[in-house]
């Protein structure tokens, strides 16, 4: 090799080393959503339930990881979203959606539907809403989301009517005394399973049958799943809303919606669990429709 080329091709190599050190060397690509170096973080309530080892084993399947972020405080999950430090959450209806993005000016957004999970009137005296005597005692929880819902319950059963056909933001003093059968006693979700010694009937939320040595299957009355009243109460997957159209999220919806996912689900909610497949645009068009209510 000739000295001049040998000085032609050092400076050559000079100059490349320049230009890429102006330029800076090209940055690795980031991880993709729901690659092992970047998992899709989903807030849950229960992850301790099978199905969720079913739904984890599916979507690797699928060549996504996920990361489920357990949570004991219902207000946290909704918050960890917004804040981004989860990417979904799903443990919650439309109902307690719609409260949350009302009082915090969020924007979380239902992207699919899980289950509803009906409620159910309890008696230890009655085997039977006909048998309620006329000025019959109900206990119900006396949590804004719950109390509404248990209302509605009480009327779809014919034991008392609601001022304006009642709404999800329904309390007891829309109860219309002179055209309703019994009265209504708010007490604490934990102690209206207690209360059974009591009063003629309970409305007890699913978490506290159990306490009360009942199944769902002791249930005089539950409302009914497909019932309009019912559509607050549907539980969901929720996104920000920018996220709404996440392909990776939809994939992750579609495993959820397996037979073998489905199934643990039902199983884990005791056989009460009713699975729902409502569309995002209809769940985001009740949620629309809570929130405008409540505002």
């Amino acid at each position: 090799m000739s000295r001049f080329t040998s000085v032609l091709t050092t400076g050559l190599a000079v100059t490349a080393v320049l230009a890429l050190s102006a330029c800076g060397a090209p940055e690795a690509s980031a991880p993709a959503a729901g690659s092992a170096e970047d998992p899709v973080r989903i807030g849950v309530v229960n992850s301790g339930d099978d199905y969720w080892t079913t739904f984890s084993d599916l979507a690797e399947e699928e060549g996504i990881t996920v990361e489920l972020v357990n949570f004991s405080d219902y207000q946290l999950p909704n918050q960890g979203l917004t804040d981004g430090d989860l990417d979904l959450n799903q443990f919650q209806h439309l109902q307690f959606l719609a409260n949350y993005n009302t009082a915090t000016g969020s924007d979380l957004t239902p992207i699919a539907a899980t289950a509803v999970y009906p409620l159910g009137l309890y008696s230890l005296k009655h085997d039977s809403v006909e048998a309620i005597p006329e000025g019959g005692e109900v206990a119900i929880p006396n949590d804004d989301t719950n109390q509404a819902r248990a209302l509605l319950v009480l009327q779809e059963a014919g034991l008392v009517t609601l001022r304006d056909g009642g709404s999800a933001f329904s309390t007891p003093a829309d109860v219309l005394e002179d055209e309703s059968k019994v009265t209504v006693t708010p007490v604490d979700a934990a102690q209206t399973a207690l209360a059974l010694q009591d009063v003629d009937a309970s409305i007890i939320n699913n978490d506290f049958v159990g306490d009360a040595d009942l199944t769902s299957d002791d249930a005089i009355f539950s409302d009914d799943p497909d019932a309009s009243a019912a559509e607050p109460y549907i539980n969901v997957w929720v996104a920000r809303g920018d996220d709404a159209d996440n392909e990776v999220f939809q994939q992750l919806v579609e495993i959820y919606h397996s037979p073998e996912v489905e199934e643990g689900v039902v199983e884990a909610s005791g056989g009460t669990g009713v699975i729902k497949d409502n569309s995002a645009a209809e769940l985001q068009e009740i949620l629309a429709g809570i929130q405008e209510d409540a505002s």
